[in-house]
């Protein structure tokens, strides 16, 4: 099967360094093709000459304008979609995959979404867990290639069911992340590091298991450590948390305490805290107490 990404970010980049080490071969396209080249991928010129060239194409693409701009046009992925199995990755809303499904169709294309849950480091051992959407037959086909990426694939029902999976799944992490940093607060006046507080905190029912993974992370945010990595960028989780309230909204549904953790990152994004990683956000807490 021949195998394209479309979308060369952090997780794009991830999925193929993985997808590369299990033996598939790929071609990739990206608005940067030059990062592609350096990293020793062959590449596609446009999204159209992607879609031309595979039988399976992967989307993981920042938000919804990202993900129409790379599939509709004259030099898009669905003009040259005929016969092409679409799996898009990116975290959206149901109605833009329900939507993105339908011009799919129209262009004689088989489409499924499969959001993630989880980062880059997830990504690059195949430990994602993907929420896959459509129908069972294009599922299945998508599958080997989803499995090399992910421990473990859900298929939640038609497409919409696994962005609307994903938005659920994210809202209780995002919220931690928020309670860490007051917490966090709660205890600035121990005199304890805040890398013996944080290995307490790992022990303990509340903590997720990013917390063992972020530990030393977070340590190294109280110390001022700009060299942290950013797997999950505080602009990202702004975007999610917007993402699950404009779902809520338009459902009728009341979710105060999303309508709060989105004031929270709001703040930090608007404080130029935005490309930090999500690790950051317990300094900001304690630094704005």
């Amino acid at each position: 099967m021949r195998v394209g990404i479309a979308g060369f970010g952090k997780m794009g980049a991830a999925m193929a360094e993985r997808l590369t080490q299990t033996g598939v071969e790929l071609r990739i396209w990206n608005r940067d093709l030059d990062r592609v080249r350096t990293a020793g991928f062959a590449t596609a010129d446009t999204p159209s000459r992607l879609a031309a060239d595979c039988d399976l194409v992967i989307s993981s693409l920042f938000d919804p304008p990202a993900i129409r701009a790379v599939y509709e046009g004259n030099y898009g992925l669905l003009a040259s979609g005929a016969g092409v199995l679409f799996v898009e990755m990116s975290t959206a809303r149901p109605d833009d995959q329900r939507a993105l499904a339908v011009r799919a169709r129209e262009s004689a294309a088989a489409f499924i979404e499969c959001p993630v849950s989880g980062t880059t480091g997830p990504a690059r051992t195949g430990q994602l867990l993907g929420f896959a959407g459509g129908e069972t037959g294009d599922v299945e086909r998508a599958r080997p290639i989803l499995e090399h990426l992910c421990r473990r694939v859900d298929h939640v029902g038609p497409v919409g069911a696994g962005a609307l999976f994903k938005l659920a799944v994210n809202l209780p992490l995002l919220a931690f992340w928020k309670a860490l940093g007051e917490a966090m607060v709660l205890l600035k006046d121990l005199d304890a590091p805040p890398e013996r507080i944080l290995e307490i905190f790992s022990q303990t029912a509340g903590a997720p298991p990013v917390l063992k993974v972020k530990m030393d992370a977070i340590a190294a945010t109280f110390a001022g450590d700009g060299s942290i990595e950013t797997s999950f960028a505080v602009n990202a989780m702004r975007k999610d948390l917007g993402l699950i309230l404009a779902e809520a909204h338009d459902r009728g549904l009341s979710l105060p305490l999303a309508a709060t953790v989105f004031a929270g990152f709001d703040a930090m994004e608007q404080a130029g805290w935005g490309d930090r990683d999500c690790a950051w956000t317990p300094a900001w807490w304690v630094s704005k107490s």
